[in-house]
């Protein structure tokens, strides 16, 4: 397939060009996998959209990462190789420097955030071999990024940025050079999870330049939507708290550089809800059989919101499949909580035979479960508080669960998610 670029006087307001995503493209060639892009049925038929996935989870390091940390590490000059580099990561971009090391002969250190899975700790030592040393210190990626700063200015190794350097912004940009070739014509809308913003980055580069047709949504978890709050204040603003629950796009700040392709290209911005992106994780799991993390499925949860028009061609990027199986169990409560399913309640229960039982005879519905339950205190006083979460059969059924609660002699109070207590549950 064949490309004319679009030139325009903006072009050199930015700090990557297409060319140079045309060049990391080139690079990359034999060392990455061209990975599959697949039509999706289940988005199709629920957006009436020809929605396709690009499957970056089926990367060597399960990431599109490998393609930015692969395309910075091989331009490195002699003495740049020979100084090493250092990297921060929450998981993905660690693996992606971790193979791009070893592959190069060149030595690495890769700070992670404790939050990192542990998975994703494993497949980075997997990777790295004899090459690569992951130290583990910081509650946040940020955190982590700051030691891997530190530790350059004391080492004089080369810091590879998970996001906010022109080459691996470039290297990131290939995803949307290789899905536009496999497609064969410019998709009407495309959808990239955003993190730091790296990938959202260097596709807007590429698009821009040679499928000027196509509209370009960047999503971000609600809990961590950095650059969505960059763009607002007109320049990179820190975040005070965020939600690490996203572990591949909880990022406190923008990049300077990625926001400095987004201020000028312009794309949509959304974000989705992390009980809506676990949602999706068990719709990708059990419909299409893909291991999705949570940042993966942060593009295809959009479309469960924000629809495409009927009939338009959309691809959206399954960015990473580096998830933990040890998670599932906090995904499927998320989920279900967001859906409405799931719902806890402080229970002053009589200290008297049957109470439990005129509970489920009187409160619950037929098709509800109780899911958790747990006295808090137990004493020798007339009641008894017990800690009490309940599955719905339908959500729709839960002002007649409170219409029961409220006329129950068993005095009952809703654990609202705002409430800190809450914590403890998810």
């Amino acid at each position: 397939m064949t490309h004319l670029p679009f030139t325009t006087a903006t072009e050199a307001t930015v700090p990557v060009t297409a060319r140079e995503v045309d060049e990391a493209a080139s690079r990359l060639a034999g060392v990455i996998t061209e990975t599959p892009l697949q039509y999706n049925e289940r988005l199709s038929q629920l957006t009436g959209a020809e929605v396709w996935l690009k499957r970056e989870d089926l990367q060597p390091v399960r990431s599109y990462k490998i393609r930015g940390a692969y395309n910075f590490i091989a331009q490195l000059d002699d003495a740049g190789r020979a100084a090493g580099v250092v990297a921060a990561s929450a998981g993905n971009h660690g693996q992606g420097v971790a193979m791009a090391c070893a592959a190069l002969g060149i030595r690495g250190r890769i700070f992670v955030p404790t939050t990192t899975p542990r998975q994703k700790r494993d497949r980075m030592r997997y990777f790295g071999g004899a090459f690569a040393e992951l130290v583990v210190a910081g509650d946040t990626y940020d955190e982590a990024s700051a030691l891997a700063l530190a530790e350059t200015r004391e080492s004089g190794a080369t810091a590879v940025s998970a996001f906010d350097h022109e080459r691996t912004i470039a290297g990131q940009g290939t995803v949307a050079k290789e899905f536009v070739e496999q497609l064969g014509r410019e998709p009407d809308v495309v959808y990239l999870p955003v993190g730091g913003g790296g990938l959202l980055a260097g596709c807007l580069t590429w698009l821009h330049a040679y499928s000027r047709h196509t509209r370009v949504v960047g999503v971000e978890p609600a809990g961590a939507a950095a650059l969505a709050a960059a763009l607002d204040a007109g320049r990179p603003t820190t975040l005070g708290t965020i939600d690490t629950f996203v572990d591949g796009a909880a990022v406190r700040r923008a990049g300077d550089l990625t926001f400095a392709v987004a201020h000028a290209r312009g794309p949509a911005m959304m974000t989705v809800a992390e009980g809506a992106v676990c949602t999706e994780m068990l719709e990708l799991y059990q419909t299409e059989g893909i291991i999705a993390e949570p940042a993966g499925a942060l593009a295809t949860a959009a479309l469960q919101r924000a629809r495409p028009r009927p009939g338009e061609l959309v691809v959206a990027v399954v960015s990473g499949g580096n998830n933990d199986v040890s998670r599932y169990a906090e995904i499927v409560e998320r989920s279900l909580i967001h859906e409405g399913r799931k719902h806890y309640f402080l229970v002053n229960f009589p200290q008297e035979p049957g109470a439990l039982r005129r509970f489920l005879d009187e409160v619950l519905g037929p098709d509800d479960d109780i899911t958790y339950f747990e006295y808090v205190k137990r004493s020798n006083r007339e009641i008894g508080p017990a800690l009490v979460g309940i599955e719905l059969g339908d959500p729709a059924t839960y002002e007649a669960l409170r219409t029961r609660l409220d006329a129950s002699p068993i005095r009952a109070e809703v654990v609202s998610p705002e409430s800190p207590f809450y914590r403890f549950l998810v």
